[in-house]
């Protein structure tokens, strides 16, 4: 073969690879645009004139999940430092300032699998919102005595946390749940990390995790794509690519299976009211993500005032609540039914809510009609989510974190194709069975006239 013929194969094949990533468009709603440019960066540009404002929002694919216990709860504090000096900005009092002359609405969250930044102004600041936002996730500068302030508000949020039972029982959950790896659950972090971070740390979280292709930029409001879509261009794409994924160079470590059932009491002067919560190591986007809708659906089912869980449990007068969560996750999710227990039968609402987990599989626990009307819950709560134009981008961020642009696109549909099946499947994969962990949070008083732990013990 010729170096010529050769040289013709070579750009045929480039130009067939072109063409494959141009037509690899995810799926997305009506008004929804994709786009990925050279250095990486996903932007989607959501079309939306309903009020004459633009909201930007900048994921990132870091959070709880990314921190070994010498990190936990720095990305926290990362989200919080991100509204402080940068480049642009060499004070937080110039940074706070230009946010008012923007007009600006702002926030930030940190959860286990996602960092989320966003603005919203006037849709004529879209191109000077680009910029300062740029500035914040491009350019920040870590002033020891910026951090020297924000610490103590990081770690107060902790603290305001630990003064909650809920918080407690959470927490105390997930130790037995997660075993080594809770930090990597547990976005709030632990306090010796951040009362001791360094901005030194704060630049390896930046050097592991903060490059356009690790990142998601979205745009929506009274915007036109194309206007859009060229200013993201000309604003970041000098972004510089890593030239790795972070997730592969520092990969998550799987979460080890729950070896046994466990249970604890946890005595505390603060419980006034006792809680109670039975969790599982639910599925995983990465490996089930069928699993993952039929969790939604069931969750609903049961919440239902006509399900059976609600009549056992609250029209009986055992409990004022109970409720079964489940949070889409890409790495393995935790499913959890929580129970405000009536104090005075403590035991009877202990007892039956064993009982009704043994029943969760079997073929006459729910009815058709509950489960078409968990379905419309279901249906009419995404209806109302897309009614509100700032809320698209944090929607749309959670799913490319934690799923897929095509899985947030289909979800709603797929909750309508749910069958029995895939509930029963569901179940008996995850919970019947299956090691949990029960926890109850309980003032020590209540316990002792209960005796509360000579009954709550770990499922056989």
């Amino acid at each position: 073969m010729t170096p010529k013929l050769i040289k013709l194969i070579a750009l045929s094949a480039a130009g067939v690879l072109c063409s494959l990533c141009v037509m690899a468009q995810p799926r997305l709603p009506k008004g929804y645009f994709w786009k990925k440019l050279p250095n990486g960066l996903e932007v989607v540009v959501i079309e939306n004139s309903k009020v004459p404002l633009a909201t930007i929002e900048i994921a990132v694919k870091n959070g709880a999940y990314t921190e070994g216990p010498e990190y936990s709860g720095l990305s926290h504090l990362f989200e919080h430092m991100f509204f402080k000096a940068n480049k642009d900005y060499p004070n937080q009092e110039k940074f706070l300032k230009r946010t008012q002359e923007l007009g600006a609405i702002w926030n930030g969250t940190t959860n286990v699998e996602r960092v989320n930044y966003y603005f919203t102004f006037d849709r004529d600041s879209l191109s000077a919102g680009l910029k300062f936002m740029n500035a914040a996730i491009r350019f920040p500068i870590y002033r020891a005595e910026d951090m020297a302030k924000e610490r103590p508000v990081v770690d107060g949020e902790f603290q305001r946390a630990e003064s909650s039972p809920y918080f407690q029982l959470y927490y105390e959950t997930n130790k037995a749940l997660w075993g080594d790896l809770i930090t990597r659950k547990m976005p709030i972090g632990v306090h010796e990390i951040i009362n001791t971070a360094t901005p030194e740390k704060m630049m390896i979280i930046k050097d592991k995790y903060y490059f356009p292709n690790n990142s998601l930029l979205t745009i929506c409001g009274d915007v036109k794509h194309e206007d859009a879509f060229k200013l993201a261009e000309a604003i970041y794409g000098d972004w510089a690519n890593s030239g790795f994924n972070p997730h592969e160079k520092y990969p998550i470590p799987p979460f080890k299976p729950l070896a046994k059932s466990e249970a604890f009491v946890k005595e505390s002067t603060i419980a006034q009211t006792p809680y109670m919560n039975f969790a599982w190591q639910g599925p995983a986007y990465k490996t089930d993500s069928a699993a993952t809708v039929a969790a939604d659906v069931f969750s609903y089912i049961v919440g239902l005032n006509s399900s059976k869980l609600q009549q056992a449990l609250v029209d009986k007068g055992l409990a004022s609540s109970a409720s079964i969560s489940y949070t889409t996750s890409y790495y393995t999710g935790a499913v959890t039914l929580f129970i405000v227990p009536n104090p005075n039968k403590l035991k009877e609402c202990y007892d039956e809510a064993i009982n009704q987990i043994s029943q969760f599989a079997k073929p006459d626990y729910f009815t058709d009609e509950q489960m078409a009307d968990a379905k419309g819950i279901l249906l009419r709560s995404q209806a109302r989510n897309m009614e509100k134009p700032s809320g698209l981008p944090s929607q749309l961020s959670f799913w490319w974190c934690s799923t897929s642009f095509d899985y947030g696109t289909d979800i709603t549909d797929n909750y309508q194709k749910v069958t029995r099946a895939d509930i029963a499947k569901y179940i008996n994969t995850y919970i019947t069975g299956k090691p949990s962990v029960a926890g109850l949070i309980i003032n020590p008083e209540t316990s002792k006239t209960t005796n509360a732990k000579t009954f709550f013990v770990a499922a056989k």
